[in-house]
């Protein structure tokens, strides 16, 4: 998308709540890899999602700056939860200082470990997850989470399309972009769920559990 169409599309939807743009501030400014951090529009999308699912419990795989959870967070009722995992402890006080500063922050539990670790001790049924962690491990995450999915429940999968890669030559040594063709293989042939592939941003795939 070039940058006049993605001004015109930012300019036409709800404003970026302002902790949400402190946030993306302040993580462009302190973090290593500010790309990471989904911004106005995806979150925006995550929140409408979110708005149509109504889930109560969410798990996120790959915290990064927080963002993403906020948004989730937002469309959360009061007795909603949202689980985020993240692997890298140095970011922990970076994130969780923005949920200890939202309104739904409480709403907000942050573990710090691997996903794969921490995802079979935790004792919950979702309503929805949101992949957006290492991508060589997109297989396992899936399959990691998928009995944790309530029927009809949601699996979101970002980086999806992955800078276009998808189509492109794949190096022996690309593992990302090999995790990435693998997931959206292991999906779109995985007859318990169907599945659409949003081109939005870095691509989003939405499958729904049967």
């Amino acid at each position: 998308m070039n940058s006049e169409l993605e001004k015109y599309i930012l300019e036409h939807i709800d404003a970026e709540p302002t902790l949400l743009k402190r946030l993306n501030r302040e993580a462009h400014r302190d973090l290593l890899w500010p790309r990471m951090v989904s911004g106005h529009l995806q979150g925006r999308i995550l929140y409408m999602l979110c708005q149509m699912i109504q889930p109560k419990r969410v798990l996120e795989l790959g915290t990064f700056a927080g963002y993403s959870a906020l948004c989730m967070a937002e469309a959360l009722p009061e007795d909603g939860e949202i689980h985020t995992i993240e692997v890298n402890d140095e970011i922990e006080e970076f994130a969780q200082g923005f949920f200890d500063l939202s309104e739904h922050g409480h709403k907000v539990k942050l573990h710090i470990g691997d996903a794969l670790e921490i995802i079979p001790t935790l004792d919950d049924v979702f309503d929805l997850v949101f992949i957006d962690a290492n991508k060589r491990h997109y297989e396992d995450y899936y399959n990691s989470v998928f009995e944790k999915i309530r029927s009809g429940g949601y699996l979101i999968a970002d980086n999806i399309l992955w800078d276009g890669k998808v189509v492109e030559k794949v190096e022996a040594k690309d593992k990302q972009t090999q995790g990435i063709l693998a997931y959206n293989d292991l999906v779109q042939n995985d007859a318990r769920v169907e599945v659409v592939i949003f081109p939005i941003r870095d691509g989003m795939s939405v499958a729904r559990k049967k």
